[in-house]
C-alpha cells in the first residue's frame, strides 16, 4: 500500500484580512503572510497551516470550521489562554476518545483542537 503524503489545509473566510492576521499572530502565536493584493492570508504555527480568503458575506465565518488534531492540544490551549485569546472553551474529554477545546476567531470561524484522550 502506498503511503499518503498529502495533507488537508483548511481555507476559511475572513471579513478583514488584517484583523484576522493580527488575531492569529498575537492571540494564537501563528506567523502570517499576505497574498493576492491583501485578499488572501496564510498563517502557520509549527505544522498547522490555515488559509483565509476575504469575503464581505458575514454569514460565512460563523458556519465555517476546521479540526486540528495533534498531540500538543493541551499545550496549545495553555498558550492561547496565556496570550489573551478570549473565546477559548475549556478542555473537554469527549465520549469518542478525544480531548478537545475550541477557539472562535473574531469573525466567528470555529477551530476545534483535539488529541487522543489516552495521550492527554
Amino acid at each position: 500500500m502506498l503511503e499518503e503524503t498529502a495533507r488537508a489545509i483548511p481555507v476559511l473566510p475572513s471579513l478583514d484580512i488584517q484583523r484576522t492576521r493580527s488575531f492569529y499572530e498575537e492571540r494564537l502565536g501563528f506567523s502570517g503572510e499576505h497574498y493576492a493584493d491583501e485578499d488572501y492570508l496564510i498563517v502557520r504555527r509549527g505544522e498547522i497551516e490555515l488559509h483565509f480568503w476575504r469575503t464581505d458575506d458575514e454569514k460565512l465565518p460563523p458556519v465555517s470550521s476546521a479540526y486540528i488534531r495533534g498531540r500538543d492540544a493541551l499545550a496549545l490551549h495553555a498558550d492561547f489562554k496565556a496570550r489573551g485569546a478570549e473565546k477559548v472553551s475549556p478542555v473537554m474529554a469527549r465520549d469518542w476518545g478525544m480531548t478537545e477545546f475550541y477557539v472562535w476567531d473574531p469573525d466567528g470561524n470555529l477551530l476545534k483542537f483535539g488529541m487522543p484522550t489516552e495521550d492527554a
